[in-house]
């Protein structure tokens, strides 16, 4: 990955619906080459997927999750990523090991989800945090 991939990522990251095209004249390359840039990062992993971030009026928090210390943090960050209710799921370092975020329609819902979290067997704590406001970088 070059400076040019990273500008193309910079502006996808901000607007995944940004066209070729205005990428392109922001970059200073043609739409072919941020094209091809694209596919080619899309087929090596560097871009996993395209997403959209919303403003619903949803109870969003980091839900953060300790667990025993002998636990694949990856199975269970695998297993909670398919939750309806959970946008990423990050493996973290610090006092906690795993953090979700959830967007979920109402208090209940998250209060459920936590619940969730609790009742997996390796779960040994829940700290959770509502997110209050969010800014795009």
């Amino acid at each position: 990955m070059d400076d040019l991939d990273r500008r193309i990522l910079d502006i996808l990251r901000r607007d995944s619906r940004t066209p070729y095209t205005e990428i392109a004249d922001r970059v200073g390359t043609s739409e072919g080459t941020v094209r091809n840039r694209v596919e080619a990062l899309l087929e090596s992993g560097v871009i996993e997927r395209f997403t959209v971030a919303t403003r619903t009026g949803n109870v969003k928090a980091m839900v953060e999750i300790g667990v025993a210390v002998d636990v694949d943090t990856g199975a269970m960050s695998e297993r909670m990523a398919e939750w309806t209710e959970v946008d990423f799921v990050w493996q973290v370092s610090g006092e906690e090991d795993v953090v979700v975020v959830a967007d979920t329609t109402d208090t209940g819902t998250l209060n459920d989800l936590i619940t969730r979290a609790r009742e997996l067997d390796d779960v040994v704590s829940t700290k959770t945090r509502l997110i209050l406001d969010e800014k795009r970088g």
